[in-house]
């Protein structure tokens, strides 16, 4: 399970069995979160938007719980939307998800080991981090 920022930059990453419903861990994504986040105002919300799947009281307490305004895009939005003549808006998160895909040693999981998965996938979120620095933010040197 992935969780990014407005940019696409992956914060958390959660790699659980294939048979798991993405709703049971929203909990542990949220709390794997390695940036420090933002010091939140009264009257500012941090948003937290999400697919269908985490669609439940459940999981938007557990949204809550952490003092994000959760967004929840409903069944069928996308369907509606085409047949009103708009384009749909595409999620970032799924941007992150073919960002990850162009890793081709991720695309098909080869590995047999847990912990080899996971480290891949670690280094192939901080390649795609290192690329959204700006090019003018100096890294090595300060």
């Amino acid at each position: 399970m992935l969780l990014v920022d407005a940019r696409g930059v992956p914060l958390s990453i959660i790699v659980t069995a294939a048979n798991r419903n993405d709703v049971t861990q929203l909990a542990l994504t949220l709390d794997a979160i390695v940036a420090p986040r933002p010091a939140v105002a009264p009257r500012a919300r941090q948003h937290l938007c999400a697919d269908a799947g985490f669609v439940g009281a459940a999981a938007t307490q557990d949204m809550r719980d952490r003092d994000y305004t959760p967004h929840v895009r409903p069944r069928g939005a996308e369907r509606t939307q085409r047949a009103q003549g708009k384009r749909p808006r595409r999620w970032v998160v799924e941007v992150a998800h073919s960002w990850f895909t162009r890793f081709r040693k991720l695309l098909v999981r080869y590995e047999k080991l847990h912990r080899s998965y996971v480290a891949l996938t670690m280094l192939a979120a901080a390649i795609i981090s290192f690329r959204h620095v700006p090019a003018k933010t100096n890294i090595i040197y300060g």
